[in-house]
Parts: structure tokens; sequence; C-alpha cells
């Protein structure tokens, strides 16, 4: 065999193997800095600020394929998200609230060949394209009434299954939805993100679903949303 084809076939071999790996690092961290119900050790997490700062750097490294799967991509870019929102945190810490942080939403520091992404970037045009409303309960603010911080990195395989029970334990969480068969007081994020859920129908459907409460045209109310830091 050709000695430049067997490089290009072990380098892409190793290319493969790393994206498959690559959240192992982030694994390990979340474990550490991160409690089962998503509070954020910030405190704890700056001593091991450099080993996030090479995760990010591997993930820009390692952006997926188009020929991935789906939920490779989606995977990739919710942990991506995660990463560069606690970095963001760990770069202004001590801070009180994500918004006491110019725009935080369109600072474009992660840089894929040359290009640059913003949180907002990564959640609009890339996330929430993706046609998955669940992800909206994967990803992370950094605030109270944020879906909570999971302790534990997102993977292809084990999406579906990561993706169902972060749906569930948000909306059965009563400190972000009060849900009855007659009355829903909602986290701000099905009024925000409102056209990923569809109509009244197909959110209520949505609701039902992952909450296991039946409604009865029930009257929909948003509640505050509380934005200090999860820590």
């Amino acid at each position: 065999m050709n000695p430049t084809l067997i490089l290009i076939i072990i380098y892409l071999n190793f290319t493969a193997s790393v994206q498959k790996n690559v959240h192992h690092r982030w694994n390990s961290m979340l474990l550490e800095y991160v409690s089962d119900d998503g509070r954020v050790n910030y405190k704890g997490w700056l001593e091991q600020r450099d080993n996030l700062n090479a995760y990010i750097k591997t993930l820009q490294q390692f952006p997926p394929n188009e020929s991935d799967s789906k939920n490779h991509k989606i995977s990739y870019w919710i942990n991506t998200y995660n990463a560069l929102t606690v970095q963001l945190i760990l770069k202004n810490y001590p801070v009180s609230s994500i918004k006491d942080i110019k725009s935080p939403w369109d600072i474009g520091n992660f840089i894929i060949e040359e290009k640059r992404y913003s949180l907002g970037d990564i959640e609009h045009k890339i996330l929430r394209k993706m046609k998955e409303p669940r992800i909206h309960f994967a990803i992370n603010c950094a605030s109270e009434s944020c879906p909570r911080l999971w302790n534990k990195a997102f993977q292809e395989k084990q999406l579906e299954q990561q993706l169902t029970e972060a749906t569930e334990r948000f909306l059965n969480d009563s400190s972000k939805n009060i849900i009855t068969p007659k009355h829903l007081k909602l986290s701000k994020i099905f009024l925000w993100f409102g056209k990923d859920f569809g109509s009244r129908k197909e959110k209520l459907k949505f609701i039902e679903r992952y909450s296991g409460i039946r409604f009865e045209n029930p009257k929909i109310a948003y509640l505050s949303y509380d934005w200090r830091l999860n820590q």
C-alpha cells in the first residue's frame, strides 16, 4: 500500500478516535466541580482553569464533520456551550450573575478554522436549527432559573436518554415550573423559544409527554427568571 495513503488512514482513524473521546476530560471536571443538583463550585474550578482551557482548545481542533451523526453534533455543541459558559464565568469570577458581564452571549471567543462563534451563535445558529427542542434543557446559562448543569458530559450514544432525562427533571422541578392539570406556571424558556415548541397544542403535548401530567385546557403563565449565579 502507498505509504502516503497509510499515513492518511492512520490520521483519519486518530481523528475519529479523538472526536469520540474528546469529552472525557470535560466529564471528569463536571464530576469534580458540579453537584448532583447542578450547583457549581466555581471557586474550586479556578484551580483547574488550565484544564478547562485545554479541553476547549481540543474542541476547536476536532469539530464534527458533515458525515457525523446528528447526535454526535448535538452532543459536541451542548458540551461546547456549557464549557464556554463556565469558562466565561471563571474569567470574570467573582461575579453575582452572568448578566453582570457585558454582552455575555455575543463574545466570539470560540474559533474553528478562523471562524468565530459566540454562545449566541452556538445556541441560535447551530443547536436550534437542529430541530431538537430538548436542547434547551441541556444547555446551561449559569443561573438559578436555568436548567441545571449536569455533572456528566453529553455523549452521542446516550444522547436520547440524556435529553429525555434533562427535560423530565426540568419540567418536574417546582422551582422552574409549576404544573397542574388546569394551571401552568412555566419557565420563560417556553416563552422566549416558543417557536421551537410549536403551537399551543404542540407545546402542551410536549409538556404532557415529559411531565406525565394530563391537561384540561389549562391557563398558562410564566414565572420570573432568576439570573443569580448557580453556585
